[in-house]
Order: structure tokens, then sequence, then C-alpha cells
């Protein structure tokens, strides 16, 4: 029988989907991938191909950013082994004044990006990369007004772009996905804040996710992804 093939998805919010953090918890199995596009793919992919055998863990909190994910690489990473690790961080390091601090910056934000990849690939040579690109949508309940969060994500997510190259790791697209979307559904479908997808929002990054990942899967028929 094949070994188990470990998926470990981590970010901020938009990973973590409201999931049980309480390690006196884990044995509640309902809760601990929470709501997010990691429980559509493990769904998904669990369900159409069991004989896979492929394990999904999800490590995202809610409002980190990239410097938190990477104080947390001997807990999240180190100790569980994934074989494959999902990153989609970005919005969290941007100008949203909620935040009580400024915007990472593109320059600090590769900086601390490829820091920790370097860290992670030291400690777990084989591991395989997936590099989510960050997003954003009009939307009026942001603030400051759209055009700022789209100047700083903008140059996010052409530094993912080059990292993922730099680190042969498997890019996933999702800026032109959801533009494409909007042009059939108002952005709030996706959406209900332009940072936070809505079912349909984590559904289109799912499948998204699962068609840029299936060579790294070995998955040669998507079925009806």
């Amino acid at each position: 029988m094949n070994r188990e093939l470990h998926i470990l998805f981590t970010g901020d919010s938009i990973t973590d989907g409201n999931r049980y953090k309480d390690p006196s918890l884990e044995w509640d199995l309902n809760h601990q991938m929470g709501h997010s596009y990691a429980y559509v793919i493990n769904a998904l992919l669990g369900s159409l191909y069991p004989e896979k055998r492929f394990r999904f863990s999800n490590r995202g909190v809610s409002g980190n950013r990239v410097i938190d994910v990477y104080s947390r690489l001997d807990m999240d990473f180190l100790r569980l082994k994934p074989d494959i690790a999902s990153f989609l961080l970005g919005i969290n390091d941007g100008p949203g004044k909620s935040h009580c601090m400024r915007a990472t910056g593109a320059q600090k934000y590769a900086r601390l990006y490829r820091m920790m990849l370097d860290e992670i690939l030291e400690n777990l040579s084989s591991v395989q990369l997936v590099i989510c690109e960050p997003f954003v949508l009009d939307n009026p309940k942001l603030d400051p007004a759209y055009s700022s969060w789209q100047s700083c994500i903008c140059e996010y997510q052409a530094e993912t772009r080059r990292i993922a190259a730099d680190y042969g790791a498997v890019f996933v697209p999702l800026q032109e996905e959801f533009d494409r979307a909007c042009l059939i559904r108002e952005p709030s479908y996706w959406s209900w804040d332009g940072i936070h997808p809505t079912e349909n929002g984590h559904g289109l990054i799912a499948r998204q996710w699962i068609r840029c990942c299936a060579g790294i899967l070995k998955l040669h028929n998507l079925h009806d992804v």
C-alpha cells in the first residue's frame, strides 16, 4: 500500500477558516480543517482519490503575516514534517488600518518569505513548496481604499511569482482567476469584503489549487474538479 502524502496548508484567516486550535480538541475531527479552501481541497481530493492516501493539516492563523508563520516554523513544519507545504500569505502584510501597523512592504515581505523557505528547506530538503498568490477584490468595505490595497498587493503578487520560480515551487495564480470570475458575478459573490472569500470564493481557490498541483499530486485524471 502507498504511504501517506502529508499536505500542510498555512496562512492567515483565509486559510484558517475558524479551525479549532486548542491541542486538547484535536480529537474533534469535524473542526480541524476549518471552513476554508483547505477544507474544500481535503474534501475533494479525499473523496475522489482515496487510494492516494492523502493526509491534510491546516495551520493557518487569522491575522498572521509572513513573519508570524516564520515564527512557528518549528511547531508547524519541523514537527509535522509535511511532504507538501502550501502558503497563502500577504493580505495582513498590506495597508489595512485595523492592523495598527504599517504595511510590511514588498522588499521586507520577500526577504522574510525567502528566509522562512530557506530554513524550511535546510531541515526538510525534500518538501515540495506551493506558493499561492495573494489577491484582493474591489469592495466598499475595504479600509483604506481599494486602490491602496491593489497597489500594495500587486507588489506582493510579483514577489510571490519570483519566489516560486527561484525555489522551484508550484505557483497558484489567484488574482486573474478572481478577476475572470468577477466578469460573471459581482465581486461580493466571491469575497464578502474584498479580502475574505465566500464559500464560492473558497471553492474557486480550491479548484485552482488542485489544477496547479495536479503534477506533484500525480493526478492524471481530474474527474470533475
